[in-house]
């Protein structure tokens, strides 16, 4: 039976407060051989942390052994970062980063893109755009880069209309044009595979759809997909300010570029993830 929307934003909320506490393992086992550093990098479950999973022997034979720290939100994985508790995380793209590191006053830097996920306009009530009916719902990513990214995707679709100018920043209120009466209603990135079934139709970042798709066998139609192409989004690898090169940051970006991470991405995804280097 169809929960409420209220009541799934309600869950989700609570399961978004207990994934704010981070769990942690070792992906090569064991405690470390001599000469061998250890990492600790902070990732969303999937497919940030299924990546570097697969970058970890890469790394180790390198020296360099990966501990994955796991966080289900956009928040934390930056604070701890800041704080000193990861020496690394990877689980945004550049725009997001640079946004909340103004607004919270951190000295955080990307050293090199690993992959792409294209937002997605998901349904599982219409299978196309076309179907979409006059002041369908559709819910957007609340924080302000990616709820940007939603309404340009829209935009381009030719669902609405964005004001002259808005680009990077738009929001909600810039729609000058809207021709179908569309319910536009942003809300937590996390909350939105959970109530997608409550709406027409959501904007969802792709790794809250993979990972809905793994762990609630959610199924969604695809009615609209960034473009890849020059497409400033790619998600990063982000450490503090002065950091970059250090030997071990780069031995880490070294693997996650490898071809063996190549590989895994256009393989396990099809096409939802792909490589941005």
């Amino acid at each position: 039976m169809k929960r409420s929307l209220a009541s799934l934003f309600l869950a989700a909320a609570v399961l978004v407060a207990a994934g704010c506490k981070p769990s942690s393992e070792s992906s090569s086992g064991g405690g470390n051989a001599p000469g061998v550093r250890t990492l600790k990098v902070g990732v969303n479950p999937v497919p940030h942390g299924e990546i570097l999973r697969a970058a970890a022997p890469v790394a180790l034979r390198e020296g360099v052994r990966i501990e994955v720290v796991e966080f289900t939100d956009y928040v934390q994985p930056n604070i701890a970062l800041s704080d000193g508790q990861l020496d690394a995380n990877y689980f945004q793209h550049v725009p997001y980063m640079e946004r909340f590191a103004a607004d919270r006053k951190l000295a955080l830097s990307s050293v090199g893109p690993v992959h792409l996920e294209p937002l997605a306009l998901y349904s599982t009530k219409y299978k196309q755009l076309a179907e979409l009916p006059e002041g369908a719902q559709i819910t957007l990513p609340a924080d302000p880069s990616n709820a940007a990214r939603a309404l340009r995707l829209l935009e381009a679709q030719g669902l609405i209309r964005l004001r002259e100018g808005a680009s990077a920043t738009a929001t909600v209120q810039d729609v000058v044009g809207n021709p179908r009466k569309l319910e536009l209603r942003e809300i937590d990135a996390e909350q939105q595979p959970r109530t997608l079934e409550d709406v027409a139709a959501a904007v969802i970042n792709g790794n809250y759809f993979l990972e809905a798709q793994k762990n609630l066998k959610l199924e969604a139609s695809v009615l609209a997909r960034e473009a890849p192409k020059d497409n400033p989004y790619a998600n990063v690898l982000a450490v503090k300010k002065g950091d970059e090169n250090r030997p071990e940051i780069q031995t880490l970006v070294k693997a996650l570029h490898s071809d063996e991470v190549r590989k895994f991405i256009e393989s396990t995804y099809g096409g939802a993830v792909v490589p941005a280097f």
